[in-house]
């Protein structure tokens, strides 16, 4: 009884989203009639992106004890952050090392395949200094009242955050209002989570009936090559980052709380829909509300392992299909690299995989044509991706905690939630 009192909503919405799966396969692209009920779910999570990323970063940061402790959580951000994503693309390149991920023999099938779909023209690229300045800032403020714009939001937030700690005491209605605000779109979360398994069974059957034709072509090999690699980094890896966060209590208390945030991901395909069941799972796991509510939004839009291990996958399937060396040392470096790069750029929404796949393009100089080919790639691979992108990051808020709280910090996050349960 107490197992299914902890884990009811989890077994529902695993449930929901398992009999979406069976109608999806039965129903095949029939099952899109059920779509719109998922999209009213993904857009009432989506509605709530920009103010929930705006009042959880700028409340953390403005209600953070000193500018000393934001100085660590950040650093921490950055080495957890480059540590794991480093792991990914190291793993992901050995393990198209080990499973190529497309045959010679597939090669014209999957050049035939792809001969009509149509291309998007050739257009001048902007210098890099133009893409760096366009990718942190936004050239007006209404532009960030939108989630294609995640990545400045949190530039600005980061900044109205600080600006109202330095203010001090005059600005502490201004804080105590991020902080209740905080409050508030936490609560619309879970109101609209009520609605989820209905909207998540409804996405991912439609999903699943609009892709399982294509699973089964020519990009099968992709496919089972990315899910070897997901299945050993979600259980391995995941388990190694919570046991050095937590020991063991920090592997129990990590897979005990993982459930719905996966479940989650793998339904909706997106990091951005995911970041408000990442905080609610954070905060259970013991990590405190201001590493939580900066870490979170933060990795959703720029911490992607899963999207790294999709980088790796494409660049080599590239360089297998136009001819390109794989063996020499200068090659592999510029594969983690650019896939690490690929991690950080991709858009944490479904499809998000297109600006990924347009620096791989530019960067190594394949043709135009080659972008419908990894494009397919990115589909096929969107909701395993999604898994380690979106989970990831909440094992990484517990490294991240670790590292700012010290060794003991989970068994005083455990000793506080019993003094709370108590009273």
């Amino acid at each position: 009884m107490k197992f299914l009192r902890n884990y009811r909503f989890t077994l529902i919405l695993l449930s929901a989203i398992l009999l979406g799966g069976v109608a999806g396969i039965y129903f095949g692209p029939k099952a899109a009639v059920v779509k719109p009920f998922g999209d009213l779910f993904l857009n009432l999570m989506f509605m709530l992106i920009v103010p929930l990323v705006f009042f959880s970063i700028a409340s953390a940061i403005a209600n953070m004890n000193g500018m000393k402790r934001l100085g660590k959580i950040m650093g921490s951000i950055l080495l957890v952050f480059l540590f794991t994503a480093s792991v990914s693309a190291i793993l992901g390149f050995a393990g198209t090392s080990i499973i190529q991920p497309i045959e010679p023999s597939d090669i014209d099938a999957i050049k035939q395949v792809m001969s009509g779909a149509e291309v998007a023209e050739e257009t001048e690229q902007p210098s890099f200094l133009t893409q760096l300045v366009n990718t942190f800032t936004v050239s007006d403020f209404h532009l960030l009242l939108s989630r294609s714009n995640m990545l400045q939001l949190i530039v600005f937030a980061l900044f109205f955050g600080i600006s109202t700690a330095l203010v001090g005491e005059k600005a502490k209605p201004v804080a105590d209002f991020l902080s209740a605000a905080t409050g508030v779109m936490m609560k619309m979360v879970s109101l609209i989570m009520y609605y989820a398994p209905i909207g998540l069974g409804c996405y991912f059957a439609a999903v699943i009936g609009e892709l399982g034709p294509q699973i089964l072509e020519g990009y099968a090999r992709s496919f089972v090559l990315y899910l070897i690699l997901t299945v050993i980094y979600y259980f391995g890896f995941f388990t190694l980052y919570a046991f050095i966060a937590g020991g063991k209590a920090g592997v129990q208390v990590f897979w005990k709380n993982a459930i719905t945030p996966s479940v989650t991901a793998i339904a909706t395909c997106s990091s951005a829909a995911c970041i408000p069941v990442n905080l609610a799972a954070v905060r259970k796991m013991g990590v405190p509300k201001d590493i939580a509510e900066t870490i979170i939004p933060l990795g959703a839009n720029t911490h992607k392992d899963g999207s790294v291990f999709g980088g790796v996958l494409k660049i080599v399937f590239l360089f297998a299909l136009f001819g390109k060396d794989l063996t020499s040392v200068s090659n592999i470096l510029s594969i983690l690299a650019v896939a690490f790069l690929v991690g950080a750029v991709m858009g944490a929404i479904p499809g998000g995989g297109m600006i990924g796949e347009m620096l791989i393009i530019s960067v190594y100089g394949f043709p135009p044509e080659a972008l419908p080919i990894i494009a397919v790639i990115s589909t096929i691979i969107d909701a395993p991706a999604t898994l380690l992108n979106s989970t990831g990051n909440t094992v990484c808020a517990m490294l991240v905690t670790r590292l700012v709280e010290g060794k003991k910090w989970l068994g005083q996050a455990l000793k506080l939630k019993d003094r709370e349960e108590t009273a």
